[in-house]
Protein backbone atom coordinates (compact mmCIF):
# COMPACT_ATOMS: atom_id res chain seq x y z
CA UNK A 1 0.00 0.00 0.00
CA UNK A 2 1.87 3.12 -1.19
CA UNK A 3 1.67 6.09 1.17
CA UNK A 4 2.69 9.69 0.54
CA UNK A 5 3.18 9.22 -3.21
CA UNK A 6 2.06 12.34 -5.04
CA UNK A 7 1.08 11.57 -8.61
CA UNK A 8 3.03 9.17 -10.80
CA UNK A 9 6.38 7.72 -9.75
CA UNK A 10 7.90 7.96 -13.27
CA UNK A 11 10.37 5.16 -12.33
CA UNK A 12 12.32 7.56 -10.10
CA UNK A 13 12.84 7.99 -6.40
CA UNK A 14 11.43 11.06 -4.65
CA UNK A 15 14.41 13.39 -5.11
CA UNK A 16 14.85 12.55 -8.78
CA UNK A 17 11.12 12.96 -9.42
CA UNK A 18 11.00 16.36 -7.72
CA UNK A 19 14.07 17.53 -9.64
CA UNK A 20 12.51 16.36 -12.91
CA UNK A 21 9.24 18.21 -12.27
CA UNK A 22 11.06 21.38 -11.19
CA UNK A 23 13.21 21.20 -14.32
CA UNK A 24 10.15 20.79 -16.54
CA UNK A 25 8.49 23.77 -14.84
CA UNK A 26 11.58 25.93 -15.33
CA UNK A 27 11.98 24.92 -18.96
CA UNK A 28 8.32 25.65 -19.68
CA UNK A 29 8.51 29.10 -18.10
CA UNK A 30 11.73 29.86 -19.98
CA UNK A 31 10.55 28.87 -23.48
CA UNK A 32 6.74 28.86 -22.98
CA UNK A 33 6.44 25.56 -24.91
CA UNK A 34 8.31 22.26 -24.53
CA UNK A 35 8.12 18.75 -25.98
CA UNK A 36 8.22 15.87 -23.52
CA UNK A 37 6.64 12.50 -22.91
CA UNK A 38 2.97 12.35 -22.08
CA UNK A 39 3.51 10.80 -18.64
CA UNK A 40 6.00 13.50 -17.58
CA UNK A 41 3.73 16.26 -18.89
CA UNK A 42 0.67 14.93 -17.07
CA UNK A 43 2.69 14.68 -13.86
CA UNK A 44 3.99 18.26 -14.21
CA UNK A 45 0.66 19.97 -15.03
CA UNK A 46 -0.63 20.23 -11.42
CA UNK A 47 2.66 21.69 -10.18
CA UNK A 48 2.88 24.29 -12.94
CA UNK A 49 -0.77 25.32 -12.63
CA UNK A 50 -0.30 25.76 -8.88
CA UNK A 51 2.73 27.99 -9.55
CA UNK A 52 0.72 30.14 -11.96
CA UNK A 53 -2.09 30.48 -9.43
CA UNK A 54 0.39 31.62 -6.78
CA UNK A 55 2.01 34.02 -9.26
CA UNK A 56 -1.38 35.59 -10.01
CA UNK A 57 -1.74 36.56 -6.33
CA UNK A 58 1.91 37.74 -6.23
CA UNK A 59 2.10 38.27 -2.47
CA UNK A 60 5.50 38.04 -0.85
CA UNK A 61 4.77 34.64 0.67
CA UNK A 62 3.57 33.34 -2.73
CA UNK A 63 6.73 34.58 -4.46
CA UNK A 64 8.88 32.87 -1.82
CA UNK A 65 7.00 29.61 -2.31
CA UNK A 66 7.55 29.89 -6.07
CA UNK A 67 11.27 30.51 -5.45
CA UNK A 68 11.43 27.30 -3.39
CA UNK A 69 10.38 25.39 -6.52
CA UNK A 70 12.15 27.50 -9.16
CA UNK A 71 15.45 28.84 -7.79
CA UNK A 72 16.23 31.01 -10.85
CA UNK A 73 15.10 34.55 -9.98
CA UNK A 74 14.81 35.59 -13.63
CA UNK A 75 12.29 32.82 -14.26
CA UNK A 76 10.33 33.78 -11.14
CA UNK A 77 10.20 37.40 -12.31
CA UNK A 78 9.07 36.30 -15.76
CA UNK A 79 6.36 34.11 -14.24
CA UNK A 80 5.07 36.82 -11.91
CA UNK A 81 5.35 39.86 -14.18
CA UNK A 82 4.83 38.48 -17.71
CA UNK A 83 2.99 35.15 -17.64
CA UNK A 84 0.64 35.49 -14.66
CA UNK A 85 -1.02 38.74 -15.81
CA UNK A 86 -2.07 36.94 -19.01
CA UNK A 87 -4.22 34.61 -16.92
CA UNK A 88 -5.58 37.16 -14.45
CA UNK A 89 -9.23 36.58 -15.37
CA UNK A 90 -8.92 32.92 -16.33
CA UNK A 91 -10.15 30.57 -13.57
CA UNK A 92 -7.88 27.64 -14.51
CA UNK A 93 -6.64 25.49 -17.36
CA UNK A 94 -3.46 27.44 -18.04
CA UNK A 95 -1.70 24.64 -19.96
CA UNK A 96 -2.45 22.75 -23.14
CA UNK A 97 -1.09 19.31 -24.08
CA UNK A 98 -0.96 18.59 -27.81
CA UNK A 99 -0.24 15.01 -28.81
CA UNK A 100 2.60 14.69 -31.33
CA UNK A 101 2.70 10.95 -31.91
CA UNK A 102 5.26 8.43 -30.75
CA UNK A 103 9.00 8.89 -30.44
CA UNK A 104 11.11 6.96 -32.95
CA UNK A 105 13.54 5.32 -30.53
CA UNK A 106 11.30 3.82 -27.88
CA UNK A 107 7.78 4.48 -29.18
CA UNK A 108 6.96 6.72 -26.17
CA UNK A 109 3.95 9.01 -26.68
CA UNK A 110 5.15 12.60 -27.03
CA UNK A 111 3.26 15.81 -26.32
CA UNK A 112 3.85 19.52 -26.71
CA UNK A 113 3.13 21.35 -23.46
CA UNK A 114 2.38 25.05 -23.86
CA UNK A 115 0.50 27.86 -22.19
CA UNK A 116 -3.00 28.48 -23.45
CA UNK A 117 -3.76 31.73 -25.19
CA UNK A 118 -4.86 34.40 -22.79
CA UNK A 119 -8.59 34.78 -22.47
CA UNK A 120 -9.48 38.02 -24.17
CA UNK A 121 -11.96 40.01 -22.15
CA UNK A 122 -15.06 41.18 -23.97
CA UNK A 123 -14.89 44.96 -24.27
CA UNK A 124 -17.70 46.58 -22.39
CA UNK A 125 -18.76 50.02 -23.55
CA UNK A 126 -20.04 52.13 -20.72
CA UNK A 127 -23.45 53.66 -21.07
CA UNK A 128 -23.37 57.42 -21.62
CA UNK A 129 -24.20 59.38 -18.52
CA UNK A 130 -27.27 61.58 -18.73
CA UNK A 131 -26.41 65.25 -18.99
CA UNK A 132 -27.98 67.40 -16.33
CA UNK A 133 -29.67 70.45 -17.68
CA UNK A 134 -29.29 73.57 -15.68
CA UNK A 135 -32.24 75.96 -15.87
CA UNK A 136 -31.74 79.72 -16.13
Amino acid sequence: MPHNVFGKKLNRDTGQRQALLKGLAGALIRSEAIETTEAKAKAAVPLIEKLITQARRARLSDIRQIESVIPDRELVQKLVHELAPRFKIRPGGFLRLIKLGNRMGDNAPMVRMEFTAPATPVPVTPEPKPVKKTGK
